[in-house]
């Protein structure tokens, strides 16, 4: 416990000496370099934030843009429902060392994949009726 305190005493006193000697050792022209240069970067530290946040945003942009180079009208159709069979000879499961624990897993994944393209389709044909629609009925209202 008393090592504790004495490390404590000559940290304090070593912090106190530095700390008083650097302030008497500097001259007025140290003082006034350190406040300008402190200064400066106060009033340019907001610039350089915007321009390193637009710099990234423009690296961002690209990244993007080139990995979506494929449209989602390319990607329809290639989408692979997987069969509705429950054997497990596809050699694409992994052995588990339960009694078949995955086995409804990917029943309802299956499931949930089906369900979300046939929503999609719903969608989409849905909303090219409302075109369909929109052609007709310009054509039907007169002014």
């Amino acid at each position: 416990m008393d090592d504790l305190i004495n490390l404590g005493n000559v940290l304090w006193n070593r912090f106190s000496t530095n700390l008083k000697a650097s302030f008497e050792n500097t001259s007025p022209k140290k003082f006034i370099q350190l406040v300008i240069l402190v200064g400066a970067y106060m009033l340019l530290r907001p610039y350089l934030i915007k321009l390193g946040s637009k710099s990234q945003m423009n690296t961002h942009e690209q990244e993007s843009a080139e990995s979506a180079k494929v449209s989602p009208n390319e990607l329809r159709g290639r989408v692979q429902i997987p069969e509705d069979s429950d054997s497990e000879d596809d050699g694409t499961t992994a052995q588990a060392s339960g009694p078949d624990w995955g086995k409804k897993a990917r029943r309802r994944q299956r499931d949930m994949i089906k369900k979300l393209l046939e929503a999609e389709e719903r969608r989409l044909q849905e909303s090219k009726e409302e075109e369909e629609d929109k052609d007709i009925e310009e054509f039907l209202v007169k002014d």
